[in-house]
């Protein structure tokens, strides 16, 4: 299999340019996430759930060519707190669309207003749920040539999902990419922790508390929400619901096993990682271990610009969302040769 190098050497390989009044890595950030997009070229999703544990559903909605069989298919996998409808995801999907391929959006257990559809909680490292969407696309509807893009938390899904499967062919993925990727969790919390944070890491905790609170009026006595009102910090909700939940011994333990930097000498998938030096809170330094920077398929793009999952471009109106472009035209390089 050709390595990200040779499949992408027909890729523009200049650097990525901010719309003049985005360079900084906090107004690229929040303009990237605030500001509306217009997806009316995309038609409507089919919203389809898929059995990944006896107990648990996931939802997707999927876009899908009239011959989907024999159309390349990207998954895509949203960050902490995100959805199948935030900007990116759909983004994706328009992207993809309009290249004559099928998008399959997949929402993380809880998300999207699924709380009710299993017992449990979802984590950052929980590889299982895209690999049973997968699995089940490929045999069940017969699609064979996958790309897997996450961003943020769900980048780190996606580049650990690359490493797992190592040179097996048990999926047809063939390519996976991951922006703004959160792939070693402990140094992203810590980052996240800091002070001059504080406004996204209170956004990210409200969120969580309200989702707990959501999942005990779908589960009654499932969860103990009596210390839901002490935790203010990602750490202490990781310690005290995510970890245990999911048998890991506390937030430390948890961040080592389910980050992708554990497994990122063993991908042998073409992988793509983007993200930038400005980013406020997944540090650009992470992307410097030597397993990652040393593994042949995998093609690392660390930008001066781009904050966090933003990469807004200068484009007339500075409307061009250059990851997506950038994500789709390495997907095509492989998945279309």
């Amino acid at each position: 299999m050709s390595t990200p190098e040779e499949t992408t050497r027909s890729l523009a390989e200049s650097p990525f340019v901010p719309a003049r009044w985005l360079r900084s890595g906090h107004a690229m950030t929040v303009f990237a996430w605030a500001r509306a997009r217009d997806f009316s070229s995309l038609p409507a999703p089919d919203a389809r759930l898929f059995q990944v544990a006896s107990d648990t559903r996931v939802l997707a909605h999927c876009y899908w060519q009239p011959d989907r069989r024999s159309r390349p298919t990207v998954v895509a996998l949203h960050g902490l707190e995100g959805s199948s409808g935030v900007h990116y995801m759909r983004g994706l999907a328009a992207g993809a669309w309009q290249r004559g391929w099928n998008a399959v959006l997949l929402n993380q257990r809880n998300c999207g207003g699924t709380e009710h559809l299993t017992p449990g909680l979802y984590h950052s490292g929980l590889t299982d749920d895209p690999r049973a969407v997968i699995r089940e696309l490929a045999r069940g509807d017969g699609l064979s040539r996958f790309g897997v893009a996450g961003y943020s938390l769900g980048g780190n899904l996606a580049v650990k999902l690359a490493g797992e499967l190592g040179d097996s062919r048990d999926l047809p993925i063939v390519a996976v990419a991951g922006v703004s990727p959160t792939i070693d969790l402990d140094t992203c919390v810590k980052s996240i922790e800091r002070r001059v944070h504080t406004p996204y890491h209170f956004n990210f905790v409200r969120n969580l508390r309200a989702r707990m609170r959501r999942k005990a009026l779908h589960w009654p006595g499932a969860f103990d929400l009596t210390p839901l009102d002490s935790i203010w910090t990602i750490r202490k909700f990781d310690d005290v619901y995510t970890a245990p939940h999911h048998g890991f011994q506390g937030a430390t333990d948890y961040y080592h096993r389910a980050s992708a930097m554990r497994v990122v000498d063993r991908v042998h998938l073409p992988t793509l990682i983007l993200g930038a030096s400005d980013d406020p809170f997944v540090p650009a330094s992470q992307f410097n271990d030597p397993g990652l920077r040393r593994n042949p398929n995998i093609l690392v793009r660390i930008e001066r610009y781009g904050g966090h999952c933003g990469f807004v471009g200068q484009n007339g109106d500075g409307t061009e969302y250059w990851a997506e472009k950038t994500v789709l035209d390495f997907f095509g390089a492989i998945m279309t040769k």
